[in-house]
């Protein structure tokens, strides 16, 4: 049948499928946290294709990326990609690490950018070759499952450092600068939701508390957008 096609094994697993089209209990639990889990993350995937264009599109728009740290983007970059490539590694469902690829792929044109507005043309163009590269080893046979692991557990302090460098130069700044709020409210709200399909389809507890404390930092940033949202950019802390 062509539902069965379109549901197995994307959405649900077979036995669910018998279970809600051929039994008709559609108050199975079990395969209804499977159903949902899925759904929620195939729309955190869709909606994380567009996540960061807003950021990417105020910074082009202003031509500048002030009040954007480089290094909490290097952090971030490395938690996304640490995400993307120990899921690969462990074979998860892309449905539940798939926004990690398109979340790494604009932080990395969003670093590029801060580092060209900057005047730094060179630097830009080589952080992306150098990035490339190592994306390439890591995804590579060349790089051991002990090291995948290991970057992937570097994932909760690169989370936290890097969000609170940001916080940082934002309160150091007196306003949020370039930072897109429609950005970073998205990125709070899929890191809540990731936390039960996380838990539901992978059963890792490294990437629950991967997705708690992403969601715990973007909170913070969230945060302190609404604090500062009526001071303009060009007005600085002052002593």
């Amino acid at each position: 049948m062509a539902l069965k096609g379109l549901l197995v094994p994307h959405l649900l697993p077979e036995s669910c499928y018998d279970e809600f089209f051929l039994r008709l209990n559609f108050l199975h639990i079990p395969c209804l946290k499977i159903l949902i889990s899925k759904g929620l993350g195939y729309a955190i995937i869709a909606t994380s294709i567009m996540v960061k264009l807003p950021q990417i599109v105020k910074i082009v728009g202003a031509q500048s990326a002030e009040g954007l740290s480089f290094h909490s983007l290097l952090l971030e970059l490395l938690a996304t990609t640490g995400t993307m490539v120990y899921s690969v590694a462990n074979s998860f469902p892309f449905s539940s690490w798939g926004e990690a690829l398109f979340l790494m792929l604009q932080t990395a044109a969003i670093a590029f950018l801060v580092q060209y507005f900057k005047g730094h043309t060179d630097r830009a163009v080589a952080f992306l070759v150098v990035y490339v590269g190592v994306v390439a080893l890591l995804l590579s046979s060349l790089t051991p499952m002990a090291v995948v692991t290991a970057l992937q557990a570097s994932n909760v302090p690169a989370i936290v450092v890097g969000k609170l460098l940001q916080a940082a130069t934002n309160y150091w700044n007196g306003h949020t600068g370039q930072l897109s709020a429609v950005t970073a409210l998205l990125l709070l709200l899929g890191a809540i939701v990731r936390i039960f399909t996380s838990i539901q389809e992978t059963g890792d507890p490294l990437m629950a508390l991967t997705y708690v404390i992403t969601a715990t930092c973007n909170g913070i940033l969230v945060g302190q957008l609404l604090y500062y949202w009526d001071v303009p950019p060009a007005r600085r802390k002052k002593d």
